[in-house]
């Protein structure tokens, strides 16, 4: 078999392969030239989903004839030179348009700022026409017509018409949101038109056109540096969740980017805040020296990797946490609604006549939207009243329990508790007398003095309604208390080297040598985590210590957990999160109980340690701890306003 040259539009097509993969791969393109050429206006406009047509028009700079004629040859770009160290510009691998050109019909008009005419070049299935005069407006217009006609296999394999409009809808909102000064205009035959107007002076305006305005009243800004990287952006408080992670946006130097370490990162920041199956929303922008991150990873640029990734992602998660701490502990605002609707199903909240309207649909009604799932969600209404025994959200001790039992750890967890040096936290005083009625609350002047309100009643023996200047608040009594007991645990963890349990027997574990390398290298960190370890050959660990609240353990699976962890972030906090999870659960089984009733001062005791607890807002499982109402939520209930 002879080795040969492949032809060059053949070459173009198998380049097309890994540039274009649909057709959002070519609208992202074609805008990244737009805003790299200084486009301040965008308009896009597709048919077919892209399938069809897609037309970008700019305002840039343009491109004279002998730039045109090079534009649509394989890498030839005026956005680098000689090196790959010090790229600022979003394109710079001269593919895309001879890529584009060889599985469509490309034509391309443009014309310089100031020149007398415009000139236009047209590729079809990688043969080009030549460059030849055309009128045209100063800027650019790029026109892609029947996108893989000329590899018909490809074409076999795109989604539907409406999946590739919403593929292009998305590169353009990320695309809007990292350039706030440029405004974009998608329209088309396939789609109604979407417009963001430019927003020079206020990044988060932006942000709120393409997110939706609750964003900007439920986000946290973040502006955070580390050694030579930047962080800058905005995150939503943790009840502000959606059921999906389509509402992450990073950006680096300016690049929209899909990382799995940064959004790994906004995970593992958002660990204990949020529920199972509920992602946060975030608009995170990284800025650092472009030698330190190679962005030529893949050829669809999505893909970045960061000399180092461990700064990166510590910098991401400490941030994120820290905003939390300090910001983080309220209600989303969105909840009110949310709320009016599970009060009465079909509630318009924005009704500007402010009555109530109920959605009849016949022998039933719409059932309410969840403010805790969101919107989608269609929970089964209960065919008879609220029932403790019943409910989803029980506890594991059964209601009816006194004090004494429910604020003891479970069977095993308090030993563990005391050996991991928990034993001295004020867990609650047991009371074993029975009240026969709900105590009476004497009258309150503190509404205004503290953020959660006053105290005023308790139902169901588990809610807490308290009073505040301008609405109220209903707290989740066992929710908040599981919170309050495992951030007393985790501090703990913080404050001393944890105990451990001795091995009679040191456990051996072999392992490559570059992993016991890089475990001793932790191993400081890993002994005030309460395990010990030591170099045992070249080519083994040796593990002499356990943490003793993890009880019993299977050393050898933790270590190389371990290990594997180190290797790909270069940090050992898998065990402090199985320690965590321990605590948690420990939390869990010693707060106090749903089915407790509590005394006026005691309601106004957990409301005062909420309020000095970071992380109070959910509990640790991320569920919320408590919701407000507004007074004009409660005042539109009632049609009063």
């Amino acid at each position: 078999m002879h080795v040969k040259q492949l032809p060059e539009t053949l070459i173009n097509q198998i380049a097309a392969g890994e540039v274009i993969e649909r057709p959002a791969s070519a609208a992202k393109e074609l805008i990244e030239n737009a805003i790299d050429a200084g486009a301040t206006r965008i308009e896009i406009a597709t048919a077919g989903g892209g399938k069809s047509l897609i037309r970008i028009t700019d305002n840039g700079s343009g491109m004279q004839a002998d730039d045109l004629d090079l534009a649509v040859r394989r890498h030839c770009t005026s956005k680098i030179s000689a090196t790959l160290d010090d790229i600022r510009t979003l394109g710079f691998r001269g593919e895309a348009l001879p890529s584009i050109g060889s599985v469509a019909k490309l034509t391309i008009t443009s014309r310089r700022q100031g020149d007398a005419e415009g000139y236009q070049v047209a590729v079809h299935g990688g043969n080009s026409t030549g460059v030849k005069p055309a009128p045209a407006n100063p800027g650019t217009v790029v026109e892609v017509r029947d996108i893989f006609y000329a590899t018909p296999a490809r074409l076999k394999f795109l989604k539907t018409e409406k999946a590739e409009a919403g593929a292009i809808t998305e590169i353009v909102k990320r695309m809007a949101i990292a350039f706030p000064r440029v405004r974009f205009v998608l329209s088309g035959s396939d789609r109604s038109t979407l417009e963001f107007p430019a927003a020079p002076d206020d990044p988060l305006t932006r942000i709120s056109q393409v997110l939706g305005a609750d964003f900007r009243d439920n986000a946290i800004e973040i502006d955070a540096l580390r050694e030579e990287v930047a962080l800058r952006g905005f995150v939503g408080v943790p009840t502000f969740n959606r059921g999906n992670s389509a509402h992450q946006y990073a950006f680096v130097n300016g690049r929209p980017v899909q990382d799995k370490l940064i959004l790994s990162a906004i995970r593992g920041a958002y660990a204990e805040s949020i529920p199972s199956g509920r992602y946060p929303v975030a608009v995170l922008s990284i800025t650092l020296d472009p030698a330190l991150v190679d962005v030529n990873v893949h050829p669809a640029k999505a893909d970045v990797r960061f000399r180092d990734p461990g700064l990166v992602r510590g910098l991401i998660v400490g941030a994120i946490r820290q905003a939390l701490h300090r910001d983080g502990d309220r209600a989303a605002t969105t909840g009110a609604s949310d709320m009016l609707r599970a009060f009465r199903p079909g509630f318009d909240a924005n009704n500007a006549g402010g009555a109530a309207q109920m959605q009849d649909t016949g022998s039933t009604q719409q059932p309410a939207r969840s403010f805790f799932y969101g919107a989608g969600y269609r929970p089964d209404r209960p065919s008879q009243g609220f029932s403790y025994d019943s409910s989803p959200s029980r506890p594991f001790q059964s209601a009816g329990e006194g004090l004494a039992a429910t604020s003891r750890f479970a069977p095993g967890f308090g030993e563990r508790a005391q050996q991991a040096g928990f034993d001295a936290l004020t867990m609650p005083t047991a009371r074993t007398e029975t009240i026969s009625e709900a105590p009476s609350l004497p009258p309150v002047d503190d509404t205004g003095r503290y953020r959660l309100g006053a105290a005023r009643a308790q139902v169901h023996e588990n809610y807490i309604v308290a009073q505040t200047p301008d609405g109220l608040v209903i707290v989740d009594q066992h929710a908040a208390h599981e919170r309050l007991v495992f951030e007393a645990m985790r501090k703990a963890l913080d404050d001393k080297r944890l105990p451990s349990q001795v091995l009679l027997i040191p456990d051996i574990i072999d392992l490559p040598e570059e992993d016991c390398d890089r475990l001793m290298a932790h191993c400081a960190e890993l002994d005030r985590l309460g395990l010990a370890v030591e170099r045992f050959g070249p080519g083994a660990i040796a593990v002499r210590e356990t943490p003793a609240m993890l009880g019993e353990v299977d050393a050898s699976a933790l270590v190389r957990d371990l290990a594997d962890e180190i290797a790909e972030w270069n940090t050992a906090g898998g065990l402090r999160g199985k320690l965590e999870y321990v605590a948690a659960t420990m939390a869990c089984h010693g707060s106090v109980r749903s089915g407790r009733r509590l005394r006026p001062e005691e309601m106004n005791a957990l409301l005062r340690e909420m309020e000095a607890t970071p992380g109070s807002g959910t509990c640790n499982h991320g569920r919320p701890t408590y919701i407000e109402l507004k007074l004009a939520d409660i005042e539109r209930l009632f049609g009063r306003s």
